[in-house]
């Protein structure tokens, strides 16, 4: 069946649904956790030690317990994330696949350049790498985004049921060609005892 998508224009008044918001914060969290348990291969691959968990925690705590803290900070953002994305993404007119991947890259790009607030005034930046253009760092970003929206999306989307929209009412009786489906035909036929002509009639 080929692929298709209905979408609504966005509306000032949007309000969030707790059902949908809930499926997308443990979308989120979840999503987020994956982000964090791979970091050390894509380390290796991009050659760089930036790493999320390590921002966040040596940012709220100098203790001896920052990994513990910036991981439970950093499934927090997920889940946050998760809850608002689960809201927005039927209103996106893109494919399902996608609109995980999308949002969360876009919001990638937007937030990369408050990386030169954090290299100037993040409390451990002498024990951190510097971001602000770094090249490597930056497509790691991009990388752990595009999985995080990945598992984001799919994960929210299955938990929802699915995402094949059911057939708008006016065409239900109809086919691609103009006449009516057989099977309107058939239930025509059955109910009415009469045959129906070459419209489907």
């Amino acid at each position: 069946m080929p692929w298709r998508y209905s979408w609504r224009p966005l509306s000032l008044d949007l309000e969030l649904d707790p059902r949908s918001t809930l499926r997308g914060a443990v979308s989120g969290a979840v999503a987020a956790a994956v982000w964090a348990v791979q970091q050390p291969l894509d380390k290796q691959v991009f050659g760089s030690s930036y790493d999320d968990v390590e921002i966040l925690g040596r940012g709220l705590t100098r203790g001896e317990h920052w990994y513990s803290v910036g991981l439970a900070a950093h499934l927090l953002g997920g889940a946050l994330f998760g809850g608002v994305y689960a809201n927005l993404a039927p209103w996106l007119p893109i494919r399902p696949v996608l609109k995980g991947p999308a949002v969360a890259v876009a919001q990638h790009f937007a937030t990369w350049p408050l990386v030169a607030v954090t290299d100037r005034w993040h409390p451990a930046r002498a024990e951190l790498p510097a971001l602000s253009g770094s090249r490597p760092a930056l497509l790691q970003g991009v990388w752990r985004h595009l999985l995080f929206g990945f598992v984001l999306g799919e994960l929210d989307r299955r938990l929802a049921g699915g995402d094949e929209p059911e057939p708008p009412e006016d065409e239900a009786d109809y086919s691609s060609n103009g006449h009516g489906r057989i099977e309107h035909a058939i239930s025509v036929t059955t109910a009415t005892g009469a045959e129906p002509d070459a419209d489907g009639n």
